[in-house]
């Protein structure tokens, strides 16, 4: 049995600054999203219709600002509305942790609806610029969990090869690393398949429901290793509430993408009405 290797979640000190990996990984997710997008936007159907970096600098701004309120509203709403109810204040202690996926990404859809409003843009070809940039940085974030030693696994057998002991669990039960099985799931084999299957001009609105459906396929598949938060445990038909959470995700998607390829005959990423 593998045993965590007890990472200090502290990346760096500067007298009484202290820069955490999990900090650190969201500005990566960020740095390699304008990367990402800035890759998409050169793409002919959306530089045909005045795409440029400049779009995507500022649409990060919108979308930084979107996953921040929209994770820590969704982490208190959808998880621990009881808490948060008593003491309000708590909810801008984000420095204590508590962050949601679900909930950020409400928060950004939100914010790239701002943004296309503001920008004259429609909502699905900007949603189609993001999508495929998204999964890379939720990798990235699943790391810095493992390297902090939180969302831990369910228990696993033993003779796994490897399967981990969590010290920080307050047990040395062995269990399934399930960060690392949500970093190769809704992380890295999400974003191949998403980059690929954007390679091609699709109907506007199909890449960004692939992802929304595929996120809530990984998710839920990812959801049946991974430990379920003590103070909810599992809800009704023995799931979790983040699989609660991605059936919404899975139908929406579904929903998105069969309307997406019939509306007007399956209009163009690039088409501006």
């Amino acid at each position: 049995m593998l045993v965590h290797p007890q990472f200090n979640p502290v990346a760096l000190s500067l007298g009484p600054i202290s820069i955490h990996w999990y900090g650190l990984s969201y500005l990566a997710a960020f740095g390699l999203f304008l990367w990402l997008a800035g890759r998409r936007v050169q793409k002919p159907w959306f530089a045909q219709v005045g795409w440029t970096r400049r779009d995507v600098e500022d649409m990060l701004f919108y979308g930084v600002l979107g996953v921040i309120i929209g994770g820590r509203l969704g982490y208190t709403l959808f998880y621990k509305p009881d808490v948060y109810l008593a003491d309000p204040i708590g909810i801008l202690k984000v420095w204590q942790g508590g962050m949601a996926f679900h909930g950020g990404l409400l928060g950004v859809i939100t914010a790239m609806a701002v943004f296309a409003r503001r920008r004259g843009r429609p909502f699905l070809q900007v949603m189609d610029v993001v999508a495929p940039a998204v999964p890379i940085g939720i990798a990235v974030v699943r790391g810095a969990n493992y390297i902090n030693g939180e969302l831990w696994g369910r228990a696993a057998d033993a003779s796994l090869p490897w399967a981990m002991a969590f010290p920080q669990s307050g047990s040395m039960v062995p269990r399934h690393p399930s960060q690392l099985y949500q970093m190769a799931l809704e992380g890295l084999l999400l974003f191949v398949l998403l980059w690929l299957y954007a390679r091609r001009e699709r109907a506007q609105g199909q890449v960004a429901a692939a992802f929304v459906f595929g996120y809530g396929v990984l998710r839920f598949v990812a959801e049946y290793f991974r430990e379920p938060d003590s103070f909810l445990g599992l809800l009704a038909l023995g799931m979790s509430m983040g699989q609660w959470l991605c059936l919404p995700m899975i139908v929406l998607g579904a929903g998105l993408w069969l309307w997406s390829g019939q509306r007007a005959g399956g209009r163009k990423a690039g088409a501006q009405a």
